[in-house]
Protein backbone atom coordinates (compact mmCIF):
# COMPACT_ATOMS: atom_id res chain seq x y z
CA UNK A 1 0.00 0.00 0.00
CA UNK A 2 1.18 3.15 -0.75
CA UNK A 3 2.54 5.73 2.24
CA UNK A 4 -0.21 7.27 3.70
CA UNK A 5 -0.73 11.26 3.56
CA UNK A 6 0.22 13.04 6.82
CA UNK A 7 -1.16 16.54 7.18
CA UNK A 8 0.61 18.65 9.31
CA UNK A 9 -1.22 21.58 11.39
CA UNK A 10 1.08 24.27 11.86
CA UNK A 11 1.02 27.90 12.54
CA UNK A 12 1.76 30.67 15.45
CA UNK A 13 1.45 29.73 19.03
CA UNK A 14 -2.42 30.73 20.64
CA UNK A 15 -3.96 29.94 17.19
CA UNK A 16 -5.99 27.45 18.08
CA UNK A 17 -4.70 24.37 16.91
CA UNK A 18 -4.93 21.72 19.34
CA UNK A 19 -8.82 22.42 19.34
CA UNK A 20 -9.36 22.46 15.38
CA UNK A 21 -6.92 18.83 15.47
CA UNK A 22 -9.07 17.78 18.69
CA UNK A 23 -12.04 19.08 16.33
CA UNK A 24 -10.88 17.58 13.38
CA UNK A 25 -10.37 14.17 14.91
CA UNK A 26 -13.75 13.56 16.56
CA UNK A 27 -15.60 14.41 12.96
CA UNK A 28 -13.50 12.30 11.11
CA UNK A 29 -14.10 8.95 13.78
CA UNK A 30 -17.87 9.99 13.32
CA UNK A 31 -17.54 9.91 9.38
CA UNK A 32 -15.48 5.90 10.38
CA UNK A 33 -12.42 7.59 8.74
CA UNK A 34 -9.51 5.53 9.95
CA UNK A 35 -6.48 8.33 11.37
CA UNK A 36 -4.34 8.98 13.59
CA UNK A 37 -3.11 11.87 15.67
CA UNK A 38 0.64 12.34 16.39
CA UNK A 39 1.59 15.68 18.59
CA UNK A 40 4.74 15.97 17.71
CA UNK A 41 5.47 18.83 20.48
CA UNK A 42 6.42 17.01 23.80
CA UNK A 43 3.83 19.83 25.26
CA UNK A 44 1.72 17.03 27.55
CA UNK A 45 -1.12 17.57 25.41
CA UNK A 46 -3.45 14.88 23.98
CA UNK A 47 -7.68 14.34 23.90
CA UNK A 48 -7.23 14.06 27.47
CA UNK A 49 -5.87 17.32 27.79
CA UNK A 50 -9.11 19.12 26.11
CA UNK A 51 -11.81 16.41 27.45
CA UNK A 52 -10.68 16.66 31.29
CA UNK A 53 -11.48 19.02 34.05
CA UNK A 54 -8.63 21.81 34.30
CA UNK A 55 -7.38 20.69 37.36
CA UNK A 56 -6.96 17.28 36.17
CA UNK A 57 -5.05 18.91 33.85
CA UNK A 58 -2.42 20.41 35.74
CA UNK A 59 -2.04 17.15 37.50
CA UNK A 60 -1.03 15.01 34.89
CA UNK A 61 0.38 17.26 32.08
CA UNK A 62 4.35 16.95 31.96
CA UNK A 63 5.65 19.01 29.42
CA UNK A 64 8.91 17.50 27.99
CA UNK A 65 12.00 18.69 26.25
CA UNK A 66 11.81 19.82 22.36
CA UNK A 67 15.52 18.07 21.47
CA UNK A 68 16.76 16.30 18.94
CA UNK A 69 16.40 13.07 20.71
CA UNK A 70 12.78 14.30 20.51
CA UNK A 71 12.77 15.33 16.99
CA UNK A 72 14.29 12.07 15.61
CA UNK A 73 11.79 9.80 17.21
CA UNK A 74 8.96 12.30 16.03
CA UNK A 75 10.35 11.87 12.35
CA UNK A 76 10.76 8.24 12.34
CA UNK A 77 7.84 7.84 13.72
CA UNK A 78 6.04 10.21 10.98
CA UNK A 79 7.60 8.18 8.27
CA UNK A 80 7.07 4.80 9.18
CA UNK A 81 3.14 5.82 9.95
CA UNK A 82 0.49 2.78 9.93
CA UNK A 83 -2.17 5.11 9.18
CA UNK A 84 -3.25 8.92 7.72
CA UNK A 85 -1.65 11.08 10.30
CA UNK A 86 -2.94 14.49 11.50
CA UNK A 87 0.39 16.05 12.90
CA UNK A 88 0.23 18.98 15.58
CA UNK A 89 3.54 20.56 14.90
CA UNK A 90 3.22 23.03 18.08
CA UNK A 91 3.48 26.72 17.54
CA UNK A 92 7.54 28.30 16.91
CA UNK A 93 9.95 25.16 16.10
CA UNK A 94 13.23 26.04 15.63
CA UNK A 95 15.31 25.09 12.54
CA UNK A 96 16.36 22.05 14.36
CA UNK A 97 12.78 21.33 15.25
CA UNK A 98 12.23 22.22 11.62
CA UNK A 99 12.77 18.39 10.34
CA UNK A 100 9.75 17.30 11.54
CA UNK A 101 8.19 19.17 8.32
CA UNK A 102 10.53 17.32 6.24
CA UNK A 103 8.30 13.84 7.56
CA UNK A 104 4.89 15.19 6.27
CA UNK A 105 2.97 15.30 3.17
CA UNK A 106 0.17 17.93 3.38
CA UNK A 107 0.10 21.30 5.51
CA UNK A 108 -2.77 23.47 7.00
CA UNK A 109 -1.89 26.99 8.08
CA UNK A 110 -4.02 28.67 11.22
CA UNK A 111 -3.04 32.08 12.35
CA UNK A 112 -4.52 34.54 14.33
CA UNK A 113 -1.45 36.88 12.78
CA UNK A 114 -1.67 37.91 9.57
CA UNK A 115 2.17 39.14 9.44
CA UNK A 116 3.03 35.61 10.18
CA UNK A 117 1.54 34.09 6.99
CA UNK A 118 4.34 34.73 4.65
CA UNK A 119 7.28 32.89 6.95
CA UNK A 120 4.70 29.99 7.45
CA UNK A 121 4.06 29.32 3.78
CA UNK A 122 7.67 29.97 3.25
CA UNK A 123 8.38 27.24 5.65
CA UNK A 124 5.63 25.23 4.26
CA UNK A 125 7.12 25.31 0.65
CA UNK A 126 10.79 24.88 1.88
CA UNK A 127 10.06 21.31 2.88
CA UNK A 128 7.57 20.41 -0.53
CA UNK A 129 4.35 20.80 1.80
CA UNK A 130 1.08 20.38 -0.37
CA UNK A 131 -0.51 23.18 1.15
CA UNK A 132 -4.11 22.36 1.58
CA UNK A 133 -6.36 25.19 3.73
CA UNK A 134 -5.03 28.35 5.23
CA UNK A 135 -6.93 29.87 7.45
CA UNK A 136 -7.56 32.99 9.55
CA UNK A 137 -8.06 32.25 13.27
CA UNK A 138 -10.67 34.60 15.52
CA UNK A 139 -11.80 34.32 18.87
CA UNK A 140 -15.14 35.73 17.76
CA UNK A 141 -17.36 36.98 15.18
CA UNK A 142 -18.76 34.90 12.07
CA UNK A 143 -16.73 32.28 10.18
CA UNK A 144 -16.88 31.94 6.37
CA UNK A 145 -15.40 30.59 3.07
CA UNK A 146 -13.22 33.07 1.48
CA UNK A 147 -12.07 30.71 -1.59
CA UNK A 148 -12.30 26.68 -1.68
CA UNK A 149 -9.88 25.88 -4.59
CA UNK A 150 -6.94 25.38 -4.73
CA UNK A 151 -6.38 25.84 -1.47
CA UNK A 152 -9.46 26.35 1.60
CA UNK A 153 -9.38 29.94 2.51
CA UNK A 154 -11.28 31.15 5.10
CA UNK A 155 -12.16 32.86 8.48
CA UNK A 156 -12.54 30.26 11.43
CA UNK A 157 -13.96 30.85 14.58
CA UNK A 158 -14.38 30.22 18.54
CA UNK A 159 -11.21 27.44 18.64
CA UNK A 160 -10.87 28.32 22.63
CA UNK A 161 -10.57 24.76 24.84
CA UNK A 162 -14.26 23.58 25.76
CA UNK A 163 -15.71 24.31 22.44
CA UNK A 164 -15.74 22.12 19.19
CA UNK A 165 -15.14 23.56 16.46
CA UNK A 166 -17.87 24.23 13.95
CA UNK A 167 -19.32 26.27 10.71
CA UNK A 168 -18.49 26.33 7.02
CA UNK A 169 -15.34 26.23 7.09
CA UNK A 170 -14.53 24.01 9.72
CA UNK A 171 -17.37 21.46 7.12
CA UNK A 172 -15.09 22.02 4.46
CA UNK A 173 -12.44 21.22 5.79
CA UNK A 174 -13.14 17.90 7.30
CA UNK A 175 -14.84 17.22 4.02
CA UNK A 176 -11.44 18.14 2.54
CA UNK A 177 -9.25 15.73 4.77
CA UNK A 178 -11.89 13.36 4.93
CA UNK A 179 -11.25 12.94 1.19
CA UNK A 180 -7.65 12.58 1.12
CA UNK A 181 -7.74 9.95 4.00
CA UNK A 182 -10.43 8.03 2.20
CA UNK A 183 -9.19 4.48 2.25
CA UNK A 184 -11.23 1.24 1.77
CA UNK A 185 -11.36 0.18 4.87
CA UNK A 186 -11.84 -3.28 4.55
CA UNK A 187 -8.15 -2.94 2.62
CA UNK A 188 -6.87 -1.15 5.90
CA UNK A 189 -8.41 -3.65 7.96
CA UNK A 190 -6.54 -6.70 6.20
CA UNK A 191 -3.08 -4.61 5.38
CA UNK A 192 -2.95 -4.25 9.37
CA UNK A 193 -4.04 -7.69 9.99
CA UNK A 194 -2.25 -9.83 7.69
CA UNK A 195 0.95 -8.74 9.89
CA UNK A 196 -0.26 -9.76 12.96
CA UNK A 197 0.77 -12.46 14.70
CA UNK A 198 -0.27 -15.52 14.83
CA UNK A 199 -2.19 -16.32 17.87
CA UNK A 200 -5.65 -18.11 18.09
CA UNK A 201 -7.25 -14.94 19.06
CA UNK A 202 -7.64 -12.16 17.20
CA UNK A 203 -9.22 -9.41 18.58
CA UNK A 204 -11.24 -6.36 16.34
CA UNK A 205 -12.47 -4.20 19.16
CA UNK A 206 -14.58 -2.39 16.73
CA UNK A 207 -16.19 -5.68 15.72
CA UNK A 208 -16.79 -7.38 19.39
CA UNK A 209 -18.47 -3.33 20.48
CA UNK A 210 -21.01 -3.99 17.83
CA UNK A 211 -21.59 -7.78 18.64
CA UNK A 212 -22.19 -6.55 22.47
CA UNK A 213 -24.28 -3.98 21.53
CA UNK A 214 -21.58 -0.99 22.53
CA UNK A 215 -23.26 2.22 22.33
CA UNK A 216 -21.79 3.68 18.91
CA UNK A 217 -20.99 7.33 17.96
CA UNK A 218 -21.24 7.29 14.03
CA UNK A 219 -18.47 4.48 13.46
CA UNK A 220 -16.66 4.62 16.60
CA UNK A 221 -17.82 2.93 19.96
CA UNK A 222 -18.24 4.54 23.19
CA UNK A 223 -16.69 2.27 25.22
CA UNK A 224 -18.00 2.90 28.98
CA UNK A 225 -16.75 0.66 31.97
CA UNK A 226 -20.00 -0.74 32.60
CA UNK A 227 -19.13 -3.05 29.22
CA UNK A 228 -16.40 -4.52 30.72
CA UNK A 229 -17.91 -7.64 32.50
CA UNK A 230 -19.46 -8.49 29.56
CA UNK A 231 -16.75 -7.73 27.17
CA UNK A 232 -14.56 -10.37 29.74
CA UNK A 233 -17.50 -12.91 29.80
CA UNK A 234 -17.45 -13.15 25.60
CA UNK A 235 -13.65 -14.00 25.54
CA UNK A 236 -11.65 -17.41 27.03
CA UNK A 237 -9.65 -16.64 29.89
CA UNK A 238 -5.76 -17.30 29.81
CA UNK A 239 -4.96 -17.27 26.00
CA UNK A 240 -2.65 -15.23 24.18
CA UNK A 241 -4.69 -12.22 22.75
CA UNK A 242 -3.74 -9.56 19.70
CA UNK A 243 -5.78 -6.51 19.76
CA UNK A 244 -6.94 -4.53 17.17
CA UNK A 245 -8.97 -1.20 17.20
CA UNK A 246 -8.49 1.70 18.88
CA UNK A 247 -10.35 1.67 22.85
CA UNK A 248 -9.70 3.39 26.04
CA UNK A 249 -6.29 2.40 28.09
CA UNK A 250 -8.82 0.56 30.64
CA UNK A 251 -10.30 -1.58 27.92
CA UNK A 252 -6.62 -2.59 27.06
CA UNK A 253 -5.60 -3.19 30.47
CA UNK A 254 -8.32 -5.16 31.47
CA UNK A 255 -8.21 -7.33 28.47
CA UNK A 256 -4.11 -7.24 29.18
CA UNK A 257 -5.06 -8.70 32.60
CA UNK A 258 -7.68 -11.28 31.38
CA UNK A 259 -5.10 -12.81 28.90
CA UNK A 260 -2.41 -13.75 32.09
CA UNK A 261 -0.12 -15.92 32.00
CA UNK A 262 -0.65 -16.12 28.41
CA UNK A 263 1.08 -13.01 26.26
CA UNK A 264 -0.90 -10.62 24.34
CA UNK A 265 -0.05 -8.31 21.34
CA UNK A 266 -1.59 -4.73 20.55
CA UNK A 267 -1.36 -2.88 17.46
CA UNK A 268 -0.13 0.76 17.86
CA UNK A 269 -0.21 3.26 15.10
CA UNK A 270 3.36 4.39 15.39
CA UNK A 271 5.17 0.97 15.64
CA UNK A 272 2.61 -1.78 14.17
CA UNK A 273 2.39 -4.92 16.54
CA UNK A 274 3.56 -4.79 19.89
CA UNK A 275 4.04 -7.34 22.55
CA UNK A 276 3.97 -5.25 25.74
CA UNK A 277 6.98 -5.15 28.21
CA UNK A 278 8.01 -6.63 30.91
CA UNK A 279 7.66 -5.15 34.23
CA UNK A 280 9.15 -6.80 37.52
CA UNK A 281 7.86 -5.57 40.81
CA UNK A 282 10.85 -5.19 43.12
CA UNK A 283 11.70 -2.52 45.89
CA UNK A 284 14.93 -0.53 45.95
CA UNK A 285 14.53 1.01 42.74
CA UNK A 286 17.45 2.22 40.76
CA UNK A 287 17.96 5.36 39.87
CA UNK A 288 17.84 6.60 37.02
CA UNK A 289 15.22 4.93 35.38
CA UNK A 290 13.25 5.48 32.05
CA UNK A 291 9.81 5.90 34.73
CA UNK A 292 9.79 7.71 37.38
CA UNK A 293 7.15 6.70 40.41
CA UNK A 294 4.80 8.62 43.24
CA UNK A 295 3.01 6.72 45.36
CA UNK A 296 0.38 7.74 47.90
CA UNK A 297 -1.53 5.21 50.58
CA UNK A 298 -4.70 6.31 52.29
CA UNK A 299 -6.02 3.52 54.20
CA UNK A 300 -6.29 0.37 51.83
CA UNK A 301 -6.06 2.57 48.48
CA UNK A 302 -3.22 2.93 46.97
CA UNK A 303 -2.20 5.54 44.07
CA UNK A 304 0.82 4.51 41.81
CA UNK A 305 1.70 7.68 39.17
CA UNK A 306 3.79 6.80 36.39
CA UNK A 307 6.03 9.21 35.08
CA UNK A 308 8.78 9.32 31.60
CA UNK A 309 11.70 10.57 32.46
CA UNK A 310 12.01 12.09 29.03
CA UNK A 311 9.63 13.01 26.63
CA UNK A 312 9.75 10.24 24.43
CA UNK A 313 10.20 6.90 25.76
CA UNK A 314 10.95 3.55 23.67
CA UNK A 315 9.71 0.33 24.28
CA UNK A 316 13.16 -1.24 24.98
CA UNK A 317 13.94 0.78 27.13
CA UNK A 318 12.01 -0.38 29.75
CA UNK A 319 11.54 -4.22 28.98
CA UNK A 320 12.74 -6.09 32.93
CA UNK A 321 12.66 -2.47 34.04
CA UNK A 322 11.30 -2.32 37.99
CA UNK A 323 8.54 -0.92 39.68
CA UNK A 324 7.42 -0.57 42.82
CA UNK A 325 5.68 -3.22 45.13
CA UNK A 326 2.14 -2.80 46.40
CA UNK A 327 0.46 -4.90 48.64
CA UNK A 328 -1.61 -8.23 47.41
CA UNK A 329 -4.53 -6.73 49.61
CA UNK A 330 -4.28 -3.27 47.90
CA UNK A 331 -7.00 -1.13 45.93
CA UNK A 332 -4.55 -0.01 43.66
CA UNK A 333 -5.31 3.30 41.12
CA UNK A 334 -2.79 3.21 38.20
CA UNK A 335 -2.36 7.27 36.72
CA UNK A 336 -0.33 8.51 34.56
CA UNK A 337 -0.04 9.85 30.31
CA UNK A 338 1.79 7.02 29.19
CA UNK A 339 2.05 5.01 25.74
CA UNK A 340 -1.09 2.50 25.27
CA UNK A 341 1.83 -0.54 25.73
CA UNK A 342 2.76 0.71 29.11
CA UNK A 343 -0.67 0.61 30.36
CA UNK A 344 -0.91 -2.79 29.25
CA UNK A 345 2.60 -3.57 30.81
CA UNK A 346 1.64 -2.53 34.05
CA UNK A 347 -1.83 -3.75 34.39
CA UNK A 348 -0.24 -7.05 33.91
CA UNK A 349 2.88 -6.04 36.61
CA UNK A 350 -0.20 -5.31 39.39
CA UNK A 351 -2.36 -8.42 38.43
CA UNK A 352 -2.03 -9.75 41.50
CA UNK A 353 -3.77 -6.99 43.97
CA UNK A 354 -6.97 -7.20 45.27
CA UNK A 355 -8.49 -4.39 43.10
CA UNK A 356 -6.96 -2.39 39.83
CA UNK A 357 -8.03 0.17 38.55
CA UNK A 358 -6.77 2.84 35.42
CA UNK A 359 -7.49 6.69 36.31
CA UNK A 360 -8.92 7.98 32.97
CA UNK A 361 -8.85 11.93 33.09
CA UNK A 362 -11.79 12.48 31.03
CA UNK A 363 -14.47 11.73 34.14
CA UNK A 364 -11.94 11.86 37.12
CA UNK A 365 -12.65 8.40 37.86
CA UNK A 366 -10.80 4.83 38.48
CA UNK A 367 -12.07 2.43 35.87
CA UNK A 368 -11.89 -0.95 37.84
CA UNK A 369 -10.45 -3.72 35.48
CA UNK A 370 -9.35 -6.05 37.82
CA UNK A 371 -11.28 -8.14 41.37
CA UNK A 372 -11.05 -10.80 43.71
CA UNK A 373 -13.38 -8.05 45.43
CA UNK A 374 -17.14 -9.25 45.17
CA UNK A 375 -18.20 -5.67 46.90
CA UNK A 376 -16.17 -3.74 43.69
CA UNK A 377 -16.61 -5.75 40.74
CA UNK A 378 -15.12 -5.27 37.35
CA UNK A 379 -16.15 -2.41 35.56
CA UNK A 380 -17.07 -0.37 38.88
CA UNK A 381 -16.26 3.16 38.75
CA UNK A 382 -14.25 4.99 41.73
CA UNK A 383 -14.43 8.76 42.32
CA UNK A 384 -10.66 10.19 42.57
CA UNK A 385 -9.50 13.84 43.21
CA UNK A 386 -6.04 15.01 41.96
CA UNK A 387 -3.60 14.55 45.61
CA UNK A 388 0.05 15.08 46.33
CA UNK A 389 1.74 12.33 46.54
CA UNK A 390 5.47 10.89 47.60
CA UNK A 391 8.45 9.80 44.88
CA UNK A 392 9.82 6.62 44.59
Amino acid sequence: MDLFPAVLIGGPPNSGKSVLIYSLSQALRRRGVAHYVLRAAPDGEGDWFLEAESTVVRWLRVKGAFDARWVDRIVRDIRNRHLPLLVDAGGMPTPEQERILSAATHAILLTRDPAARPKWRRRFQRYGLNLIADLDSRLEGTPRVIRRTPVLRGVITGLVRGRMAEGPVFEALVDQIAALFRYDPEELRRYHLDTAPSVDLLIELNRLARMLGVRMEGEAPRWAPEDLPRVLESLPASKPLALYDRAPAWLYAALSVHALPSPIFQFDVRLGWVEPPKLRVEAGLPEPTALRFLVEKSGDLWRLRAMLSHSYLEREEIDGLPVPPIPEDAFLVVEGKLPLWLWTALARAYAGVRILAVFEPRTSEAMVIASRDPDCPVGTRWPVEPAGAEQI
